[in-house]
């Protein structure tokens, strides 16, 4: 659906369904928009919905934007979280890591902008959901790098930090550019390049 067209106005929805659809048609208008430029009214015309109805639901904008703010980052995080949980292969983690990364970035409804582009990132409510969600990231990687070589926990998360950093970046470089290179051959293509560094790292069992 493209940012011009909107929902025709309909019936009652069951409370949930209708939450769903007032994001789905948000998270269309601020991602084309961006915080600032984005009007409730536009919101509502692209639900469908009058105004009010969308109030009831979200009593301002923020609300609205921070409630889509944390979808997405659940979304990467947990995806962050099922790759690593995926093989107790090392090489293969890496690689399903920066596959869950491209795969967000790559999705067609752009929800990745709000966490890695957004406009409002001076609010302080925004600023710590974003520095949230990186750092839920790296942990998560920290301890199975933790676990695995018997590194102190402060030199883990800075390799984690440092992966994390790689997947986000690679990744929006990736999108933005409109590289020609498949994603996943392009996620295989940066997987490739950190295991060969994080390999350098031996699991604790191998250490003599």
């Amino acid at each position: 659906m493209s940012t011009s067209e909107v929902r025709p106005r309909g019936g009652r929805l069951p409370r949930v369904a209708r939450r769903a659809q007032l994001l789905e048609a948000a998270r269309d208008v601020f991602v084309a928009q961006g915080y600032h430029a984005a009007a409730m009214d536009d919101i509502a015309d692209r639900a469908g919905v009058s105004k009010p109805v969308l109030y009831q639901h979200f009593p301002g904008k923020l609300d609205l934007y921070l409630a889509l703010l944390d979808a997405s980052c659940d979304a990467l995080v947990g995806a962050v979280r099922a790759a690593l949980a995926s093989t107790t292969d090392n090489k293969l983690r890496v690689a399903a890591t920066m596959q869950a990364y491209f795969d967000f970035i790559d999705d067609a409804n752009g929800a990745f902008r709000l966490v890695f582009e957004s406009d409002l990132t001076g609010e302080p409510s925004v600023r710590d959901r974003v520095e949230l969600v990186a750092r839920q990231c790296a942990d998560a990687m920290a301890d199975v790098i933790q676990e695995d070589t018997g590194l102190p926990r402060a030199e883990s998360m800075l390799l984690a930090a440092g992966l994390a950093g790689m997947a986000q970046v690679t990744a929006r470089s990736w999108v933005s550019s409109g590289s020609t290179v498949p994603r996943t051959a392009a996620a295989d293509l940066v997987a490739s390049l950190a295991w060969r560094g994080i390999r350098g790292f031996p699991r604790a069992d191998e250490q003599h």
